[in-house]
């Protein structure tokens, strides 16, 4: 039986290795010691994903080395702390690692498959799709992409760790993959920027629409498929994150198109990947010469820019054919 590792035990990771428990033994690392007790002896995760009972198969942990005997370890931290935690998670250099972090490193402008090339030499996969954790731990059906070069081991992935109601496909395009996920958070902002402002659903429609085109510039751009743009970590992903409050990324946007402060909307222990994202994004666009206007207000939001005069700005850009 395959003993899976979860290194990040936020609601994402929380729910994968509530999944992944019907499959075979899940030792799930945590930062913060009460997490990590309140798992073991109540099977909950209060602080990240309340209410939802965890099966008895995980072990929850503060020690990074009792993942590192895993046979499949997933990585489910945020993507700007990715290369300190797997600097120092010492795992063995023939475990399969699945990163499922979503979003660029500042600076580097790296993905994560390339943050996690500088550190070890791991094979590497990447799960990312449209999963509000809260339905997949609740065992409602969920389908997602598993993104691998190697074919053998992205299928062997796949059957180790899809279930009835996690429906894995695999894909060889990692590049692909990974931007999906990152830019459909920074356009998940901006979704929730016009939900926020009270823009209407038409807006939203376009902003989704004229987004998607944007994923797929900044896509092709950096070698993606633009097929793979169009599925499951792509388009899939971008609809979920774009219409529900459930989205962190979303309620972010609302918030700031309500004109509350940003301190106070990234305040509390969840993460909303985009508001990291978007300014790396921004400038990884700008230096590869791709046009990108959603992604960019979105980043001048972040930066404090008035939302009445970015919107404005954005609605006032030249007519030009679709």
């Amino acid at each position: 039986m395959t003993g899976f590792g979860v290194i990040g035990a936020g609601a994402w990771g929380t729910a994968l290795a509530s999944t992944l428990a019907d499959n075979g033994p899940v030792t799930l690392w945590a930062r913060e010691a009460e997490v990590v007790a309140a798992i073991n002896s109540a099977r909950e995760n209060p602080l990240f994903l309340p209410g939802i009972a965890l099966p008895a198969g995980i072990t929850a942990t503060t020690d990074l080395g009792d993942v590192a005997a895993c046979d499949i370890i997933l990585i489910v931290v945020p993507a700007q702390h990715l290369r300190a935690v797997l600097a120092s998670a010492a795992i063995p250099a023939a475990t399969p690692l699945v990163l499922c972090a979503k979003g660029i490193e500042a600076g580097s402008h790296k993905l994560m498959v390339e943050v996690a090339a500088d550190i070890v030499s791991n094979p590497i996969a990447i799960l990312s799709g449209p999963s509000f954790a809260a339905e997949v731990a609740s065992g409602l059906p969920c389908a997602v992409t598993l993104a691998c070069a190697d074919a053998a081991l992205g299928e062997r992935l796949v059957a180790a760790m899809a279930r009835p109601t996690l429906r894995l496909y695999h894909s060889d395009d990692v590049v692909g993959a990974e931007i999906g996920g990152a830019v459909k958070n920074v356009l998940a902002i901006a979704c929730g920027v016009v939900a926020g402002a009270c823009l209407g659903l038409n807006a939203r429609a376009a902003l989704i629409a004229r987004g998607f085109a944007e994923m797929t510039r900044f896509g092709v751009a950096r070698g993606a498929r633009a097929e793979t743009l169009a599925g499951l970590s792509g388009l899939g992903d971008l609809v979920l994150t774009c219409s529900s409050e459930n989205s962190r990324n979303f309620r972010l946007g609302v918030g700031l198109g309500q004109g509350r402060p940003l301190a106070d909307l990234l305040a509390g222990p969840a993460v909303a990947e985009g508001a990291a994202t978007a300014p790396v994004l921004a400038e990884a666009a700008r230096a590869a010469g791709v046009d990108m206007p959603i992604c960019a207000a979105v980043a001048a939001l972040l930066a404090g820019a008035p939302v009445r005069d970015t919107i404005g700005a954005l609605l006032a850009r030249p007519l030009k054919a679709e």
